[in-house]
């Protein structure tokens, strides 16, 4: 279960980094790193939420689409765990 975190952990640090290049942002992320405080637009996040299901090959149901679950790293990484039926906690 740890390295399915710490697999999907560093895929969606990929991803993140992915959008910020994109944006012409140049920051730091950090599993805890706020993306709202980093520079991320609203579009950056639609974009962002995009490759995630992309990435991960799944499609997040609304209820799903937050800003509490895209507000950091590691939020994404707990909603995905679960969307992947490997969360618990």
């Amino acid at each position: 279960m740890h390295n399915i975190a710490i697999n999907v952990q560093n895929r969606v640090l990929s991803v993140v980094r992915s959008v910020l290049q994109q944006n012409a942002i140049s920051a730091d992320v950090h599993p805890e790193s706020r993306l709202v405080d980093i520079g991320l637009s609203s579009m950056g996040m639609v974009e962002l939420m995009l490759k995630v299901e992309a990435e991960f090959d799944l499609i997040l149901p609304q209820f799903e689409i937050t800003p509490e679950n895209f507000r950091s790293v590691k939020a994404m990484e707990r909603m995905i765990l679960n969307q992947l039926g490997s969360g618990s906690g």
